[in-house]
């Protein structure tokens, strides 16, 4: 007569030094760089769970472990990238010298080499990001961010001569707006001109819009 064993596992339990928490966050981790990869490389529409499972080496088991659908997880990887391009903004505005100019053309340098030095990256944040109905909500509440991180940002640069409250509003968000589009077009192809040029007309106009007053 045969015993049968029955072997009960632990789901919490380490596993070669790794708890089960650490294995979780790092398969999360893995999916949304392949998700970055996928997406970012063969656009949206042709992005499977099949897809992003194959590059992440893990299986779809573990993709429901981390996110809900694969628009989950596109806002995942839209998040991952948004928080580096503002991440790469703010520091290039903490190192520039004190100079209005200096630091408007060290963000936009900063943003615009991001995009650019990794398509993948530029064509989550300003292509795919116009596609789809998820994103696009996600995308409305980071322009709203973004316009009020500029506004403050606008307020400390200039200090005294700092723009009245609305006006600063009303400019970040057209600011918001103008760099987008722009980007969009000039990750699509329908811009034909140099990076250094558009990083420097860019500059120009954030420079412009900084002195533009509605108020009475």
């Amino acid at each position: 007569m045969s015993t049968l064993v029955v072997v009960r596992t632990n789901p919490t339990r380490s596993w070669r030094g790794v708890s089960a928490e650490e294995r979780r966050v790092e398969r999360h981790a893995q999916l949304v760089e392949a998700g970055l990869e996928v997406i970012g490389t063969h656009g949206w529409a042709n992005t499977t769970v099949r897809g992003v499972c194959r590059r992440a080496g893990l299986t779809e088991r573990y993709f429901y472990e981390s996110f809900l659908d694969r628009e989950a997880l596109l806002v995942a990887v839209y998040e991952r990238v948004l928080g580096e391009g503002i991440r790469v903004v703010l520091e290039a505005i903490s190192a520039a010298p004190k100079d209005f100019r200096l630091t408007v053309r060290a963000a936009i340098t900063a943003g615009v080499e991001l995009l650019t030095d990794d398509p993948r990256k530029g064509r989550v944040l300003a292509l795919e990001a116009m596609t789809n109905e998820a994103l696009q909500r996600r995308r409305r509440e980071a322009m709203q961010a973004q316009a009020e991180l500029i506004s403050q940002l606008a307020r400390e640069v200039f200090c005294a001569d700092a723009p009245e409250p609305t006006d600063a509003n009303l400019t970040a968000f057209a600011l918001i707006g103008m760099l987008v589009e722009l980007g969009g077009a000039y990750l699509d192809g329908r811009l034909d001109v140099s990076r250094e040029r558009l990083i420097e007309h860019l500059t120009e106009l954030v420079i412009a819009a900084a002195t533009v007053s509605s108020s009475a």
